[in-house]
């Protein structure tokens, strides 16, 4: 039977790459993304499911789902202009399936993309986390960007879904869960200065879900991350839902590592219970 063994949550930013080459192990995104690091190659997991939201590089409004399994056994990216190596990933396609049947079995239509690279969003998480890209991965993505988002208890009860499903998998299996996001981001819109390309508009906010997430208060942050207090956040103000998933799969546990970047509007996060 398989099992979720951990569960983790990060930002993306597709400027990291190249900031960390630029200034080096000990800047403060590099010192961060190897403590998460040290939690996922401690708990050795099999297969990464990843709760990410594509950023119209995937899929675009000619086809946007709502929430969608990629089954595949590979895929690979960043397809986007992200100044980072280029990757072949390993996708577990029989768990994909298997997550996907069950979910409808459970009453949510979920598409199907078989046939897909990524963006950023999963490629610069795995570039630090996964660096040799030897652990598969069941991308589940959740539509953050475009308006009308799902709902906040939606996304964790699909989370709740991915986790009883993971229960049924017949093969022993340790399965780890990634979040990959912001709580308060805005890209080239209005809620940012003049001049600028992108900015974090409500670092309150922020500072909120962190707080939130380090005391396991799941039941308030699934009543306080409504679509208008996450758009007050920002146009990428609902990446926050990967969390929210990620969470559903976990339960109310507190983290065992979790530090914040408040003036960036995200978090990093390991919850282990070895």
């Amino acid at each position: 039977m398989a099992e979720i063994v951990a569960a983790f949550g990060v930002p993306h930013a597709p400027a990291f790459p190249a900031l960390v080459a630029r200034e080096g192990p000990n800047c403060e995104v590099a010192r961060l993304y190897a403590e998460i690091a040290k939690h996922v190659a401690a708990v050795a997991p099999d297969v990464l499911v990843v709760f990410d939201s594509d950023h119209f590089n995937t899929f675009f409004f000619d086809n946007l789902p709502t929430f969608l399994v990629g089954v595949t056994d590979v895929t690979a990216g960043p397809n986007d202009q992200t100044p980072m190596p280029h990757y072949r990933v390993r996708g577990h396609a029989p768990l994909a399936g298997h997550l996907r049947g069950s979910g409808i079995a459970r009453g949510f239509d979920l598409s199907l993309s078989q046939d897909f690279d990524v963006d950023h969003s999963i490629m610069v998480p795995l570039h630090f986390l996964t660096p040799q890209m030897n652990i598969p991965i069941v991308p589940i993505f959740i539509n953050g960007l475009a308006p009308p988002l799902p709902g906040a208890r939606r996304c964790y009860a699909l989370g709740e879904m991915v986790r009883e499903a993971i229960k049924e998998w017949p093969e022993r299996t340790r399965v780890a869960v990634l979040a990959s996001g912001s709580f308060s981001l805005e890209i080239g819109g209005p809620k940012i200065p003049h001049g600028q390309r992108a900015g974090t508009p409500d670092d309150a906010w922020a500072r909120r879900v962190q707080q939130l997430l380090q005391h396991g208060k799941v039941n308030e942050l699934l009543e306080e991350a409504t679509a208008v207090r996450m758009a007050r956040a920002g146009n990428i103000g609902g990446e926050l839902l990967n969390w929210i998933a990620m969470l559903g799969t976990i339960g109310e546990r507190k983290p065992r590592f979790i530090e914040p970047q408040i003036d960036h509007g995200h978090s990093y996060g390991a919850w282990r219970w070895d």
